[in-house]
């Protein structure tokens, strides 16, 4: 596997782009990764679960005319969706952490994904399967063994089953989802002891769900719900302070998490072409000092 390291600083998430048909359709997908891959993005994160599949034979396609050896690819094993398959609140979702699903799981991705290695195979959503897990790494291992599999990590929404499994098992890198923005930074003591052992380390989720992406909304979301009346206050004097200094709270959300040297890859997830710009933009766009002054206090811990 390529040292942390040397990864990219952004990469492409592709959960919302594993969106079956009607709501998104192959052609508006694919168009999307094609067109982060001319605006040189090379780090690519999928999973069987979006779309049960759909998300990354789009993104197989999508990367069918680019050099294996010159992008970072991801998957994911263990949290299973029927093919074609919208979230519908998880009722559809199955979990398998054993052996035999996971060599199955890996060896679909690859199909799936046209390409004869996959960089890193995340462990995806732990959460209530500590035990279970250490079956998935142990055949990630034998995976890894054969040249299949690079590396072995771990995908998670919380910091507390990472930092459970990363004591139990030898890990490469992990994928921790809105753990650390604006509005929750839970995870920051798992990212910067992680960093100090080497383990490479992969931030999502940067707008909790959307609640940071712009504001004000008309119903925004914070970690896949309905925001409460904390979190949108909280965002709402956040909001304040990026507008006195002129910069959009997206620039702002996007930024915190770039700033941190501890993290290897930011994982930004655009629907669209303009999002996808948008986002890129807001990398770059400057963020004065003055403005992080004032928003230090407004930070959790």
């Amino acid at each position: 596997m390529r040292a942390p390291e040397s990864w990219p600083r952004l990469g492409l998430g592709c959960a919302v782009l594993g969106t079956p048909p009607t709501e998104l359709s192959d052609r508006d997908a694919e168009a999307v990764m094609s067109a982060a891959i001319e605006r040189g993005i090379r780090f690519f994160d999928v999973a069987p679960l979006y779309g049960g599949g759909l998300a990354e034979e789009r993104l197989g396609r999508a990367l069918a005319g680019l050099p294996r050896d010159e992008y970072v690819l991801c998957t994911k094993t263990g949290h299973t969706r029927p093919y074609a398959q919208p979230p519908q609140g998880g009722r559809l979702d199955g979990r398998d952490f054993s052996q035999t699903w996971t060599r199955r799981s890996v060896e679909t991705s690859l199909k799936r994904l046209r390409t004869d290695r996959l960089d890193l195979v995340h462990i995806h959503d732990p959460e209530d399967h500590l035990d279970a897990c250490l079956a998935a790494h142990a055949e990630l291992s034998r995976l890894r063994d054969e040249g299949l599999v690079s590396g072995i990590g771990i995908g998670s929404n919380f910091a507390a089953p990472v930092a459970h499994l990363l004591e139990r098992a030898d890990f490469d890198a992990f994928l921790l989802a809105g753990c650390y923005t604006l509005l929750d930074q839970s995870g920051t003591e798992l990212v910067a002891s992680a960093c100090a052992r080497g383990i490479g380390v992969v931030a999502g989720g940067v707008f909790n769900s959307g609640v940071l992406a712009a504001w004000p909304q008309a119903a925004p979301k914070f970690r896949y719900a309905p925001a409460g009346e904390d979190v949108l206050a909280r965002t709402a004097r956040i909001a304040a302070i990026c507008e006195r200094h002129g910069v959009p709270i997206g620039t702002v959300a996007l930024q915190f998490v770039l700033a941190n040297p501890a993290i290897d890859t930011v994982l930004i997830g655009p629907r669209s072409i303009a999002e996808l710009d948008a986002n890129l933009a807001a990398a770059k766009q400057p963020v004065p000092a003055a403005l992080w002054d004032e928003l230090a206090p407004e930070l959790s811990n």
